[in-house]
């Protein structure tokens, strides 16, 4: 049986276990959902100040709610509206200090204050597959070392879903 380990160094320490448990995690689990819904629940149990982690799967012009850790949210979000289809719009990861000062921003917890949002996109096809979102209830939580350790995580996701 897999038991989480929480690290109590620096983030970036945090980070590199995370990853390294995400890839015992995904070795032998060919499911993608399985694989997807494992994922949030690590970064949701290793993660700090943070108030939701999960994915939203692209289908056709908009974003469907996958597995997640937090409260109920949106289901349905259109390519190019909020962080999460703008970030699927630009290919790229969105770092959002305060999401209320974000033109469009979709509120599906209002105690959400920042976010991050990282594209999940296939390295054999470049397809885009969804979208990794985490939201944090204080303003200005994530920083560039997130980006970097999530989407190197979001890399090694991609290969098992």
């Amino acid at each position: 049986m897999f038991q989480v380990q929480r690290y109590e160094g620096t983030r970036e320490d945090t980070y590199r276990l995370v990853i390294q448990q995400l890839r015992h995690l995904l070795e032998d689990e060919p499911d993608a959902i399985a694989n997807l819904a494992n994922a949030a629940a690590l970064l949701g149990q290793c993660l700090d100040r943070i108030n939701w982690v999960g994915f939203y799967l692209l289908k056709g012009s908009e974003l469907v709610l996958g597995p997640f850790q937090g409260l109920p949210a949106c289901t349905r979000i259109p390519v190019g509206k909020g962080v999460c289809g703008t970030a699927v719009d630009k290919r790229q990861t969105i770092l959002v200090e305060d999401v209320h000062a974000f033109p469009g921003h979709i509120a599906c917890d209002a105690a959400s204050n920042s976010e991050i949002v990282v594209p999940l996109i296939s390295p054999s096809t470049g397809e885009l597959l969804g979208v990794l979102d985490i939201d944090s209830p204080e303003k200005a939580r994530f920083d560039e070392v997130d980006q970097a350790y999530l989407e190197q995580f979001c890399e090694m996701l991609v290969k098992f879903i």
